[in-house]
């Protein structure tokens, strides 16, 4: 697997590049492809996957431990057999095989209070990997609105240009015949230029726009980048809902809030864990051995036989010896296999450990836990403080935003009714060409300012949405 996901993230990456070539692209498929390959993103999930590993490995200290031993050795003069326990001089081959197992029963249910710690640390990091790709979503957003506005700008700097140009044309013609003074037509021209100059501009803040967008992506960049327009009603409105309503749903939907409530619950554990080390721990044990030693041996009956003794009877005057029976034995090595048999043990206990004086360790673990609990408790509230802030400085923005798209869109109808005016008049040879000029730098100006404005609207409403755990796409 770990050979195959680079593989389909190379070809996911190449057909990205090639819809950026060929296809519109729309909001979700850029926020989806940023979610992806951000390495931000990337680092936060590793995190989980950590905290994933170390919940399973706070469950698995519920069961029991098992090990295996075997150690071989030579022993060389004098030394203990350890099959006769007694002192021999001669060189020893030994083996000793075991094998231990011992389970928890009871520790002052610190086993169970780490399992939950932990179980809490994972929910905390699933809620930060969350707050991970909402915060690539929402700059995902802003980047996508700053393409489409300069689009947007670019298009109607594009008719600006075409407009101005229409009327230099006119007025050379006007000029070759001596129908007008000469500066008219260099004014109009100076015009020109500021136009052309101004559409160079939004040009090059559209390419800026679009890079960020496709850092963000963690793609290649390509000119050829287009993005589908986004669908709106038409009518700026007020949010419709109030800065505290959304403050609320915000502390029970906001990832990062969630995360900070998480990682509080996992501190309050973390101080039981560390109380719970202070109690007995009661622990069953249980082990198998057996052992070898090259020198052991047995002794085989092989019969009896009458032997004199120093002993004697004296009969008739004579010493007549005293006979005895003695048994005769052989000395016959026990083989490997008799020994694995014939010293096979077994053994089981209960041990129950008391801590009476650790150097002070345990107290000051609990200590520590108690700052981190209460440091978990005070990042908490100040993210709760932060959101509160940012949620009515958003607000805010919204409402700001929403004056400024109506004062701007009234502004733009305005100063266009009075273009077309001074137009009339200027090709009527009524206005002079500063009075034209004048008209035309009001309408450009209003136009731009609307843009920025409607796609400012639209990001506030957006942020807004975010804070309530609507989709955003």
């Amino acid at each position: 697997m770990k050979k195959i996901i680079p593989i389909i993230s190379f070809i996911l990456s190449q057909q990205l590049m090639a819809q950026n070539q060929s296809v519109k692209l729309n909001l979700r498929n850029c926020i989806e492809t940023a979610i992806a390959y951000n390495l931000q993103v990337r680092q936060t999930a590793y995190q989980l996957a950590t905290d994933k590993a170390s919940l399973q490995q706070a469950k698995a200290s519920r069961l029991p431990s098992l090990n295996g031993n075997i150690g071989h050795g030579i022993n060389q003069g004098r030394s203990i057999d350890p099959f006769t326990n007694s002192y021999v001089n001669s060189e020893i081959a030994q083996a000793n095989y075991g094998i231990n197992s011992s389970v928890t029963l009871w520790n002052g249910s610190a086993i169970n209070h780490s399992i939950k710690q932990n179980e809490l640390n994972v929910q905390a990091s699933e809620m930060s990997w969350q707050q991970e790709k909402d915060n690539v979503t929402i700059n995902v957003i802003l980047a996508y609105l700053q393409v489409l506005s300069n689009k947007e700008q670019l298009s109607i700097a594009e008719k600006q240009v075409a407009i101005t140009k229409g009327q230099v044309e006119r007025l050379i013609v006007l000029n070759n015949s001596g129908a007008i003074a000469p500066a008219t037509l260099y004014d109009l021209q100076g015009q020109l230029g500021s136009d052309q100059l101004s559409l160079l501009s939004i040009k090059n803040s559209l390419e800026t726009a679009k890079i960020s967008l496709a850092q963000l992506m963690n793609q290649a960049y390509s000119p050829d980048m287009d993005l589908e327009p986004l669908e709106t009603n038409g009518n700026a409105v007020l949010y419709d809902a109030g800065a505290d309503e959304i403050f609320k749903t915000a502390t029970q939907q906001l990832a990062m809030i969630k995360a900070a409530e998480f990682r509080q619950k996992s501190a309050q554990k973390s101080v039981l864990t560390a109380r719970a080390l202070l109690l007995p721990t009661l622990s069953l044990n249980g082990g198998l051995g057996t052992n070898y030693s090259s020198v052991a041996s047995r002794q085989l009956f092989l019969g009896s036989s009458d032997v004199a003794t120093a002993q004697y009877v004296t009969v008739n005057n004579t010493k007549i010896p005293v006979f005895a029976p003695q048994s005769n034995f052989s000395s016959q090595k026990i083989s490997y296999g008799d020994q694995w048999k014939n010293n096979f043990n077994s053994s089981i206990s209960i041990n129950l450990q008391i801590p009476i004086l650790n150097r002070l360790q345990g107290k000051t673990r609990i200590k520590q836990a108690q700052i981190t609990e209460q440091r978990a408790a005070f990042e908490t509230e100040s993210i709760k403080t932060q959101v509160h802030r940012a949620v009515d400085q958003a607000y805010i923005n919204m409402q700001t935003s929403l004056e400024r798209y109506k004062t701007l869109e009234k502004q733009v109808a305005d100063f266009t009714a009075s273009f077309k005016a001074a137009e009339v008049r200027f090709n009527a040879g009524v206005n002079t060409v500063v009075e034209y000029m004048l008209a035309k730098n009001n309408v450009d100006r209003a136009n731009a300012n609307f843009i920025a404005a409607k796609y400012d609207y639209i990001l506030r409403m957006k942020l807004l949405d975010f804070y309530q755990g609507k989709a955003l796409w």
